[in-house]
């Protein structure tokens, strides 16, 4: 834990303190901030209180009294209810503002650990809870160089790996031999552990109708043979199989065939107009120092969209914060599944994804967009025209 950093965040957000609890082991953001090993036997609850000054404190139960061991501060212990809450309460004494793993309405689902009744709890030992969600991403989702290294020679491997799939498609096509889309995935994971790349799932391979799909996946038993005259997306995702590894996330699509028909190369340069614009709005706000958040680089992607008549067509948000997982605990693009008033900070990375999807095929076009101290930059190839297999 870097106490003396969270105490900076704190103090700069104007907060108390910061509130740490867990039960089960259900809030592992908790563990990985503090610095706790994960994998601890957790079965009573333990509090853990970061002031904006002086030393921390916690109250952990006479049952697990080494719950918060190697940790800074004074422990108190109990061990029936209302000891629990009286050491609550002496615990949060003077603090009249603390974060929790907290989100009003849900709006933030990644930070939205601590269950209702205990946010009650503390609001009865007298402090008001507010949300962490703009401290977690502080400590969970900024990069650091080595993460940022990591990312860059993994996107450079994914690429290569997107072009070999395409191409391999291709070759299958004009050879006159059969492939299917679980088969493509299966060459995509093939390639992955050969460049030491890991991933959770994945990837997805989607033809025609399938596209329409985004989280589509073709496994043995449920695929889809790719022929010519086909719509194909390919999404894949991966890092570097090492502890500074971070994902690298994209989307491209293509056609097999010569001349990709119309309505499919409409619809792409639609999509890539509202991708082009999101990273517009990023790039332009780091540039002059405004404050962006979340919701407003989806709304410049969808506003696109919307403009063009497929407003309907587009159903999730424009793009998620990327880490150590696919689905990072920063800022969301999003105003749509979400409100997410999250600032876009330094050092953080996210995808920028719109897309629309029609019942005959889908097109989503996916760039990941790193922001730095003094701008932002797509990390890796952006996709400019239909492939064509």
């Amino acid at each position: 834990m870097n106490l003396e950093a969270i105490q900076r965040a704190l103090a700069a957000e104007g907060l108390d303190g910061w509130l740490f609890f867990d039960h089960h082991a259900r809030d592992p953001l908790a563990y990985r901030i503090l610095g706790l090993p994960s994998g601890r036997t957790v079965t009573r609850r333990w509090y853990y209180l970061v002031p904006a000054s002086g030393e921390p404190r916690g109250l952990v139960h006479n049952i697990e009294p080494a719950a918060l061991d190697g940790l800074p501060g004074e422990r108190s212990r109990y061990s029936s209810w209302t000891e629990q809450i009286e050491g609550l309460r002496r615990m949060l004494s003077g603090c009249r503002r603390v974060a929790m793993q907290y989100s009003p309405d849900c709006t933030v689902p990644y930070v939205s650990m601590v269950d209702a009744g205990t946010v009650e709890l503390v609001r009865k030992a007298g402090a008001e809870v507010v949300s962490s969600a703009d401290l977690v991403q502080q400590f969970e989702a900024r990069w650091t160089k080595a993460n940022l290294d990591q990312h860059l020679q993994a996107g450079r491997k994914v690429d290569e790996i997107r072009r070999d799939a395409f191409r391999l498609v291709g070759e299958k096509l004009r050879g006159g031999a059969a492939i299917t889309e679980f088969a493509v995935k299966q060459f995509i994971r093939e390639r992955f552990a050969s460049a030491r790349l890991v991933t959770d799932h994945g990837p997805i391979v989607a033809v025609n109708e399938n596209s329409s799909n985004p989280h589509y996946e073709p496994e043995a038993d449920r695929t889809r043979t790719i022929c010519k005259g086909d719509w194909l997306l390919i999404d894949m995702w991966a890092k570097a199989d090492n502890p500074d590894g971070v994902y690298y996330d994209i989307t491209w699509t293509g056609y097999c065939g010569a001349a990709a028909p119309s309505p499919m190369q409409n619809v792409f340069e639609i999509v890539k107009g509202a991708r082009d614009r999101a990273v517009q709005c990023v790039q332009e706000s780091c540039e002059s120092g405004r404050t962006l958040r979340g919701f407003e680089v989806d709304d410049a992607a969808r506003s696109f969209i919307r403009e063009r008549g497929f407003a309907d067509r587009f159903f999730h948000r424009t793009g998620h914060s990327i880490g150590a997982e696919v689905h990072g605990a920063g800022a969301n693009m999003d105003n749509l599944e979400t409100h997410d008033e999250r600032r876009v900070i330094p050092w953080t990375c996210f995808s920028i994804e719109p897309g629309v999807y029609l019942p005959e095929f889908g097109i989503r076009s996916e760039v990941d967009v790193f922001v730095g101290d003094n701008g932002a930059r797509v990390t890796g190839e952006a996709q400019q025209r239909i492939v064509l297999i």
